[in-house]
């Protein structure tokens, strides 16, 4: 026999609560998403080693003069998947583009000096200063001769400008006046606190990290 007391009833209640609390709560752990940045989270560790993996391809090869077809190959899909997650869609109009970046790795065989003999080619550090808000850039080689080039930059969207070269310095000495043909187009593919990807209107990649964030050209 089933007791239908007072206290029988008070019990029934009692179990058609929890059950009613115990499927409320389950569905709102289906429906809730994630608190305060879950997904966020996920995406920044994902972004993180895209890049990883983009700096380890290009650790071994020298700026890219090391490098054969196949590793060009592997090193520019590694740099389209890290495109993909660029945490700053208008790099022109950031403060982080700003400053002198060195260079990792490039396909220009005319920047890596691979039409020259060895003794001839750069051999020290390679560097971009850039100064978006005064729209001025600087490349600059170090050992063994020290050549620089200046140019003036016109916005062309809110990721790509048109490089128009102002003066070739030899040696850091001889100035030389750039022809009104020397000229092309960058785009800023890539852009965070110290990495930037960036793409030429020849079609050469280069990948640079910050170096000194106060520097101008």
């Amino acid at each position: 026999m089933i007791s239908t007391g007072p206290s029988s009833v008070h019990s029934r209640r009692s179990v058609c609560t929890n059950a009613r609390s115990s499927v409320v709560a389950k569905s709102l752990s289906f429906k809730l998403p994630p608190l305060f940045g879950g997904g966020a989270n996920a995406k920044e560790s994902q972004r993180q080693q895209k890049k990883d993996e983009l700096l380890e391809l290009i650790a071994p090869l020298k700026r890219g003069v090391n490098a054969t077809e196949e590793d060009k190959q592997a090193v520019d899909a590694a740099a389209r998947e890290l495109e993909k997650l660029n945490p700053t869609p208008k790099p022109l109009a950031s403060p982080l583009i700003n400053g002198q970046w060195e260079l990792l790795y490039t396909t220009s065989s005319s920047i890596l000096g691979l039409n020259k003999p060895p003794f001839f080619r750069p051999s020290g550090p390679i560097f971009q200063i850039i100064d978006a808000e005064g729209l001025k850039a600087r490349n600059t080689e170090t050992a063994p001769f020290f050549n620089q080039v200046s140019a003036n930059l016109e916005p062309v969207s809110v990721n790509k400008v048109a490089v128009l070269f102002q003066e070739f310095r030899i040696f850091n000495l001889i100035a030389i006046k750039a022809p009104p043909s020397a000229r092309g187009e960058l785009a800023f593919t890539y852009l965070d606190e110290d990495i930037r990807i960036s793409r030429g209107d020849k079609g050469n990649l280069f990948v640079l990290r910050m170096a000194d964030r106060s520097k101008k050209p």
